[in-house]
């Protein structure tokens, strides 16, 4: 299994090669760095006319990737190359494709003083473009320990399956804890009592079915977090320093692609640990339950 690692030497680049880190050690894959640079053109202000400089440039990317080779664990095995492309996004995905990982892996664009998350354009270019699942690390993450529970967002919407299986996968490959949470958001009274009910009846029903998928492998719980929003309700949750949370694709996204959607959106700007949003799949079916009227993940 290989992951690919877009890597920038500055804050955001090391925040994901943490994150890669991390994951490669629980899941036992290794890692691909890829520096991404602009495509020589003599029509662009990247290349100037001047002699030489292309040289001092390939000598800077040259020096880049060696520093990103000595920042990875010494148990984890990784390779780097520098990769030419019209856009950081293009080449990482092309990258992605060419050495068939399972996982790109991006450090968010952090401007904000007060969010972890602050979805930057080569993430935001992956979360609606990529065809395998891309891991945001927050700004500031520095964790070097392996992973000690997965947390899944489930709804009942199309592509709710594929979602489940990841997190099962996941975290049966590894034998760790896995959480099921469905995040509610009651904007009104009105309904609150039967709109829990049915979200808790959903949630038991999903953990049958992980719990089946997983054949003992690994530990499943579920979980209904409620509150006036879906960020009131991800602020309720308790979440491990070494934790991660899995998400599906918007409905809106082309079959095998991404595509970051509203719920998405709110679940990131409030969450303290790294998020992995999976793919759609058109042929996917909803993992039980019936539709929820209330917001949900999904």
């Amino acid at each position: 299994m290989r992951y690919v690692v877009g890597y920038t030497a500055n804050e955001q680049g090391r925040d994901a090669l943490n994150l890669a880190g991390v994951l490669a050690r629980t899941q036992h894959a290794g890692l691909d760095l890829v520096l991404v640079a602009p495509e020589p053109s003599p029509y662009t202000a990247v290349y100037p006319p001047e002699r030489g400089y292309t040289d001092l440039l390939d000598e800077q990317l040259e020096a880049w990737r060696t520093e990103a080779l000595g920042l990875v664990p010494a148990d984890v095995h990784a390779d780097a190359e520098i990769r030419r492309a019209d856009s950081d996004a293009q080449g990482l995905m092309d990258a992605a494709e060419d050495l068939d990982a399972g996982l790109i892996v991006v450090g968010a664009a952090g401007n904000s003083i007060f969010q972890r998350f602050t979805v930057g354009s080569v993430a935001n270019a992956l979360l609606h473009a990529s065809s395998v699942p891309v891991a945001l690390a927050p700004k500031g993450y520095s964790r070097t320990a392996p992973l000690t529970r997965i947390t899944c967002g489930i709804g009942s919407r199309p592509g709710a399956q594929d979602v489940l299986d990841a997190a099962v996968e996941a975290a049966a490959r590894s034998s760790l804890p896995l959480r099921l949470v469905s995040l509610v958001a009651l904007d009104a009274p009105a309904g609150k009592d039967e709109a829990m009910a049915e979200a808790s009846r959903h949630a038991k029903a999903v953990q049958a079915k992980a719990e089946a998928l997983a054949g003992g492998r690994c530990p499943v719980s579920a979980v209904v977090a409620h509150g006036r929003t879906i960020e009131n309700a991800i602020d309720e949750l308790d979440f491990d320093k070494g934790e991660i949370m899995l998400i599906g694709s918007s409905r809106l996204a082309q079959n095998h692609r991404l595509f970051l959607g509203t719920t998405a959106s709110k679940v990131l700007r409030s969450l303290p640990v790294p998020m992995v949003v999976i793919p759609r799949d058109d042929g996917a079916h909803p993992a039980g339950g019936p539709q929820h009227t209330t917001e949900e993940i999904q």
